[in-house]
């Protein structure tokens, strides 16, 4: 029987909205805002944060005992008006650098099934000198996108936005604002200066752009050994099936290498990573993947084998098709964060993970979406549309717990560090998935014991402050689609 069938049970003594009186906020109890107040977000906000937060026992404004009437919160709440600021500025830990939350829940919810407004342009923002100018480069084009028919490829760079300069101040509105169409004026680089082109083009963001996660996946010949690459964008539990795919064609094709390429991943749906880790690793059920930690409160209505997640054999609707490896090389770089983290800190007891590129993200907690649905423990269910509250259409994304692998591991807050140190290259970004594309060739060259001679001299690293993924509605977020539920 599945973990969340048991959820309310657990629960039931750590959320309960019974009615207060005047003489005080009853003992297991939530306080109740007075029904006068124009404090619903807020109401929901405080409530949801309350019971799931990781950090709820160090933010004194989401202390059980913080209010002891009914009507001290309720002049809490409406000392907050804005629900964005009460969110970002009251509710979160002042260490926690990834929580968000949207007015709208149904546009945090498509994202996470990778559905967005999007031109299909991915790009990286870096520094002109020392200047606040800004310059971009083209990492990658969404198949199937309004980039994709035009005349832009990966390796281009970018300075302006319609005839405007890019700045430090001005690139989130010109880049990432309301406008549905906008130019960009092309440059060159030469000599590692870069210098604006005459080259315009125009791109249009689609609604309800679905990127596929899989941009490349195929079986490579390397002086006789088969080598999969998989150069996978993106965690999306949509496309379990589609990945699980890709392994049986690598399993047929006798591939007995991997080379998992995850430098633009910023993550994604926790349960993916561990159908992907399987597929790499192995389907044998009784390893243990990861166990979670919640916040003292969830925590301890939970065994530890209640919070544990186990490799899996099935995707939920076929067999998991798996390498068995007792290797792989992994590209990731400061793009990749959370899940993509989490498949190597994952495999790291069982195999030998072998890092080429730069030093991750870093991101080690996980998150879940809630709505205000109170019934449900304000747990996301598209099942339960309808009982959501139709006053308030706030959605949030908080962390809420972190994850560790079976040596009890997660010590990579700084990032994990690379056994092979390699940068991209601005003047030398190379073909993705072409067998001289400088990181995948590296890696290559591991496989075939260093027969392949290649100068990895980097003239101008891609250093890069910001990306176009981390400008989407779930920007790096590591996600729980089913907390507390037991994938097998």
């Amino acid at each position: 029987m599945k973990k969340y069938f048991f959820l309310f049970l657990g629960l039931s003594v750590l959320f309960m909205s019974c009615s207060n009186d005047d003489n005080g906020i009853k003992p297991g109890t939530t306080p109740n805002p007075e029904p006068s107040a124009n404090v619903i977000a807020q109401d929901f906000m405080w409530k949801a944060m309350n019971l799931w937060y990781f950090w709820q026992g160090d933010v004194a404004d989401l202390a059980d005992d913080r209010f002891a009437t009914d009507a001290e919160y309720t002049a809490f709440l409406e000392n907050n008006s804005n629900p964005e600021s009460f969110f970002f500025d009251t509710l979160l830990f002042e260490e926690d650098r990834f929580s968000f939350a949207n007015e709208d829940y149904s546009e945090l919810v498509n994202s996470l099934s990778g559905i967005s407004q999007s031109n299909g342009l991915e790009f990286g923002l870096g520094l002109i000198g020392d200047t606040d100018n800004v310059f971009g480069y083209v990492q990658y084009i969404v198949p199937n996108s309004d980039a994709s028919t035009k005349d832009i490829q990966r390796g281009e760079f970018f300075t302006r936005v319609d005839g405007v300069q890019l700045t430090v101040s001005n690139y989130r509105t010109l880049l990432f604002g309301d406008n549905s169409t906008y130019t960009l004026g092309m440059a060159t680089v030469t000599n590692n200066t870069i210098s604006d082109s005459a080259k315009e083009v125009s791109l249009t963001k689609i609604e309800n752009q679905i990127e596929d996660p899989i941009l490349i996946a195929k079986t490579l010949d390397v002086n006789g050994t088969k080598v999969a690459y998989l150069m996978y964008n993106r965690f999306l539990s949509s496309f379990n099936d589609d990945l699980n795919a890709a392994f049986a064609q690598f399993v047929a094709d006798g591939a007995t290498e991997l080379v998992l390429d995850m430098r633009y991943n910023p993550g994604g749906s926790v349960n993916t990573s561990r159908l992907l880790a399987s597929m790499i690793y192995g389907t044998n059920t009784s390893d243990v993947y990861i166990k979670q930690r919640w916040n003292a409160k969830v925590q301890a209505e939970f065994s530890d084998e209640f919070l544990t997640d186990y490799f899996a054999s099935s995707t939920g609707s076929s067999a998991i098709n798996s390498l068995n490896l007792s290797r792989v090389f992994v590209i990731a770089t400061g793009d990749s964060a959370s899940a993509s983290e989490l498949v190597m800190n994952g495999l790291d007891p069982y195999m030998d993970v072998i890092h080429i590129g730069e030093v991750t993200s870093g991101k080690i907690e996980f998150s879940i979406t809630l709505v205000d649905d109170p019934e449900n423990s304000f747990i996301y269910n598209s099942d339960r549309e309808g009982n959501i509250n139709s006053q308030n259409s706030w959605g949030l994304q908080p962390l809420v717990g972190i994850n560790v692998n079976a040596a009890g591991n997660s010590d990579y807050i700084d990032g994990l560090v690379p056994d092979i140190p390699l940068s991209e290259d601005l003047t030398n970004l190379g073909v993705l998935g072409a067998v001289n594309e400088p990181l995948l060739a590296r890696a290559l060259q591991e496989i075939s014991g260093g027969t392949t001679k290649i100068d990895f001299t980097v003239e101008m690293p891609a250093e890069h402050f910001t990306s176009s993924r981390f400008h989407t509605p779930v920007k790096d977020n590591m996600y729980l689609e089913n907390p507390l539920q037991l994938n097998k």
